[in-house]
């Protein structure tokens, strides 16, 4: 067992601050172990509730007269199972001296999250648990993180054909029972051939067009797709930017599959020598190292963006904080140099700097304003993005 000692800091810091806080992400991430983690360090009275135990769900069939007594921590797992509990939770924590913390725990989908967010509006915090990162795993061990993805089974897995079983059962599954249990109905089979169709399309900007004539669906239908699997956490979005420079800018965004694993995955590559051989491969490492920078930098989604104009000009990434604007390009070369493009993001989107992250083992300047920063020297050559 890992113990993740950045998340269970930041959880411990908002459950102080917070009466409910939430920690969401796929499933098999790791929450259960995380909340387990964190009782162990509780220090007074504590509850558990699991909600895939048949007893603990009829226990919680009449919330109120369970969970009014209860003092201390009290976390219920898989919480999407009820979600009729949010109105009750709410209750609660207004009492005058509320004497309990709550920590729940779900993988999420649209009704769940809206839900929880109309009920619990001011009192509830949402974490999301995401992968395995570089700060957890031996640094020399990334070629390992980004072939088997940040899923703790899948990267503990005594071989990569472990992994990779892991994997195409955790897909399966995923499709044909959990998403049924979070109430979408939508055929297992079609969302396969979907997320495989975003595992080829994985780094680039988004046709909802183009896709739904390969499906034979309407673009709105493959838009549904799309939110399904964002909003359970095995595909990211990255939004694009514009603004008034007397440019044209793209505005659709851009998607990747989650987690690296997942995507070799769906792209039925199982071993290392297999991805060096896969035209996908840099596409990959993009994936991979922009998700690392994005943990490195503690930046919320809604401080990411890419851009790019129809004249050619693009950045990979745009990481906005306050007054602070900070570019990255991912390359996946022994030697990275300056582009046009970069000069261009410098000057029109009025960057403090770019960062090349590339699978070097050097950082060194190619810029007064550019600089190459290996993947392996990320947690020493990256700050974290703080406001000044």
């Amino acid at each position: 067992m890992l113990a993740r000692e950045r998340h269970l800091t930041h959880v411990e810091g908002l459950i102080g601050r917070h009466p409910i806080v939430a920690i969401l992400g796929a499933r098999q991430i790791g929450k259960t172990t995380l909340a387990r983690q964190l009782l162990d360090r509780w220090d007074g009275p504590r509850t558990v509730f699991d909600l895939e135990d048949p007893f603990d769900l009829a226990r919680l069939r009449e919330p109120r007269l369970v969970l009014e007594d209860v003092e201390g921590l009290v976390v219920i797992d898989e919480v999407q199972q009820l979600p009729d509990l949010f109105p009750v939770l709410r209750v609660l924590v207004d009492r005058p001296e509320n004497p309990a913390r709550f920590l729940i725990l779900g993988s999420a989908s649209p009704d769940l999250l809206r839900q929880s967010s109309e009920s619990l509006a001011g009192r509830l915090f949402h974490y999301e648990l995401r992968g395995l990162a570089l700060d957890e795993v031996d640094h020399e061990s990334w070629h390992d993180l980004w072939l088997r993805g940040g899923f703790p089974r899948s990267y503990l897995a005594d071989s990569d054909a472990t992994s990779m079983e892991w994997r195409q059962g955790f897909v399966r599954t995923f499709l044909e029972r959990d998403l049924p249990q979070l109430g979408i109905q939508t055929p297992a089979p079609t969302l396969r051939r979907f997320w495989t169709m975003v595992a080829h399309y994985h780094g680039q900007t988004w046709n909802a067009a183009e896709i739904g004539r390969a499906l034979g669906v309407s673009a709105p239908t493959i838009r549904s797709y799309l939110d399904i699997l964002t909003s359970t956490f095995v595909v990211r979005q990255l939004a694009p930017w514009h603004e008034n420079m007397g440019k044209r800018q793209v505005k659709a965004p851009k998607v990747y599959v989650a987690d690296s694993g997942l995507l070799h995955t769906l792209l039925d590559v199982e071993t290392r020598a297999e991805l060096e051989a896969h035209p996908k491969i840099g596409a990959s490492w993009e994936g991979f190292a922009m998700a690392e920078v994005l943990t490195r930098l503690d930046a919320r989604p809604e401080q990411c963006y890419f851009w790019a104009t129809h004249g050619g000009a693009e950045l990979d990434l745009l990481v906005i904080r306050g007054q602070r604007r900070l570019g990255f390009e991912f390359k996946r070369t022994a030697s990275p140099g300056t582009t046009r493009s970069m000069f261009s993001a410098l000057e029109d989107l009025k960057l403090e700097r770019i960062e090349v992250i590339y699978p070097g083992g050097h950082t060194f300047p190619l810029h007064q304003q550019i600089r190459a920063v290996a993947l392996s020297r990320l947690l020493e050559d990256l700050e974290p993005l703080r406001q000044r």
